[in-house]
């Protein structure tokens, strides 16, 4: 299987075998230890794992252990004995009492596996041990071979994501439920960063142009962003996908404004980053960057089925941290580009505990563990589809007339406008001149003049139309009245 970038060339042996991941090992090691509330030695301990691990290799993770403050080492010599270190007890029980407490409120029902990687991120962060970029999880993955979601759970959101009124272009699910989708999608991609708006807020900023009184310039950038985005991928659906430009697009407009860099906006980055509150270190090189980023893009390429696709960018993107910021959001959008394509519900992330997402992606920043995100994903789209299924059974159906004379539509509203012309029958005759056959020419007059009478600052960006334009074309028009 080969990748190719630029001049570089990877290949991934078939041959690789992934090293085995030791958190097994390392639990039954830490469970036989806590079993024995006054230590044990290293004679017992073995006699209770030697089936699963050596003698040596046992004493490099005991060694581990105690250097990280998971384990105390008392005694001399013969006498040394391991227990479980004091602090860690109390760390333990805490952590069980806040779960207890918010298993009702502020958490999604997860795995055992999911289970297991939230108490690793609930560590204090000095109790976890620094990592790197591990570039064998990537190489590990072999698309249509490998499997994030087992075929089970992607059958059933197959189900859950397919509108039940039959096939129709890519994007026309997205487009019939716009509206909803920019306020739900930007509101909640912004709430997983600490955004402030509330759904309301957000959706008189996104319908009437109306910024949220008392809230910072910043976050009122980042909901515009977002709507900006999302407008790219539904109305683009037909070509949008995989590729580099379609990623900088995207990143481009999720970071316009935020960045102190403007000329890192849509580009790798050239400089290191740290994750807040992680350990894990990425990657510092460019032309390395560049290079895995591509790579990671040819094997979404070749993912078949949408939603592995969809998951697959959700780990690697931020996993990889390609670019200054704004990583974590190019993800989430991104992961919709395959279900708008393939016509399905898209995933809105509406209601998903910001903790719960923090611990996923650590998951895979530290463990290189995709349970708690894929936990997080299934219940996502589930709650995503629940939301839409209302909205469907809310919505007229798809005007086939409209969606075949799409980008003509948009042509002919944006040319009257930025020609400042009077929106009447000549001058969207005179536009589209050849471009709309005889017969559909007085229906598609009708369509344009339509639009025309919904149209406001708010709306005006569906047709490639900055708010200034807008704004001098309605002035002109006052003028000739």
């Amino acid at each position: 299987m080969k990748y190719a970038t630029g001049t570089t060339c990877r290949y991934w042996e078939l041959k690789f075998v992934p090293k085995k991941i030791t958190t097994e090992i390392d639990n039954r090691i830490l469970e036989e230890i806590e079993r024995h509330a006054d230590g044990i030695g290293m004679d017992a301990l073995h006699a209770c794992v030697e089936d699963a691990i050596s003698r040596r290799s046992l004493q490099r993770r005991l060694a581990q252990f105690v250097a990280e403050g998971r384990l105390s080492r008392e005694g001399k010599q013969r006498g040394v004995r391991y227990r479980t270190a004091p602090e860690i007890e109390n760390v333990k029980a805490g952590t069980s009492a806040f779960w207890t407490e918010a298993g009702g409120d502020g958490y999604i029902p997860i795995s055992t596996e999911g289970k297991e990687i939230r108490e690793h991120i609930r560590l204090p962060r000095q109790l976890r041990t620094p990592i790197g970029y591990n570039q064998g999880f990537l190489e590990a993955y072999y698309p249509n071979e490998t499997s994030y979601l087992p075929e089970e759970l992607r059958k059933q959101l197959h189900i859950l994501g397919t509108p039940a009124d039959g096939a129709f272009p890519a994007g026309t699910f997205a487009r019939n439920i716009m509206n909803r989708l920019l306020t739900d999608l930007s509101w909640a991609s912004s709430r997983l960063e600490g955004n402030t708006y509330s759904r309301l807020d957000t959706e008189h900023l996104i319908e009437f142009g109306q910024a949220a009184e008392g809230k910072d310039a910043l976050e009122t950038q980042m909901i515009l962003n977002h709507k900006a985005a999302i407008e790219l991928l539904v109305n683009e659906s037909d070509l949008v996908d995989f590729t580099p430009y379609t990623i900088f697009s995207l990143h481009a407009l999720l970071s316009d404004g935020l960045l102190a860099d403007r000329r890192a906006c849509g580009r790798i980055r050239n400089r290191p980053v740290e994750i807040g509150g992680s350990v894990y270190m990425p990657i510092a090189m460019p032309q390395r960057l560049d290079e895995l980023f591509r790579i990671i893009l040819s094997m979404a390429q070749e993912i078949r089925d949408p939603f592995e696709q969809s998951f697959f960018v959700m780990v690697h993107l931020p996993y990889l941290q390609p670019f200054e910021d704004v990583n974590k959001r190019v993800s989430r959008l991104a992961a919709n580009i395959p279900l708008i394509r393939h016509n399905l519900c898209p995933l809105s992330f509406i209601d998903v505990p910001e903790r719960v997402y923090i611990d996923a992606m650590l998951g895979v920043y530290e463990l290189n563990r995709i349970e708690l995100l894929r936990d997080l994903f299934a219940w996502a789209y589930e709650r995503s589809c629940q939301q839409y299924l209302a909205v469907r059974r809310e919505l007229v159906p798809p005007d086939t007339f409209r969606l075949r004379y799409r980008q003509t539509l948009t042509e002919a509203v944006k040319t009257i406008i930025l020609e400042r012309q009077t929106p009447d029958k000549e001058a969207v005759m005179a536009v589209i001149a050849s471009k709309v056959p005889t017969g559909d020419q007085e229906k598609f007059v009708k369509l344009v003049l339509e639009e025309f009478a919904s149209l406001h600052e708010g709306n005006v960006i569906r047709f490639g139309i900055r708010p200034p334009e807008f704004s001098a074309w309605q002035k002109e028009i006052k003028g000739k009245g």
